[in-house]
């Protein structure tokens, strides 16, 4: 899933918002969206939703099964 946190981090930065924001609007703690990012874990269907909601982008570009 490394093509996972890639995006993620790169996603995260290009909407300037930190660990802590994306924590917060995914209602998790910071340490576990940072196991996200850092590969020790991975969210369920309903965060990985939110997430590309929250960037805007598809669940398939987060998963590194499209091009955007």
């Amino acid at each position: 899933m490394r093509i996972f946190q890639e995006r993620l981090l790169e996603q995260r930065k290009l909407n300037k918002l930190t660990q802590i924001e994306v924590a917060k609007f995914l209602n998790i703690s910071q340490p576990s969206y940072i196991r996200y990012e850092n590969g020790s874990a991975e969210p369920n269907y309903e965060n990985l939703v939110k997430l590309a909601d929250l960037f805007d982008v598809s669940i398939d570009y987060l998963l590194g099964r499209a091009a955007y």
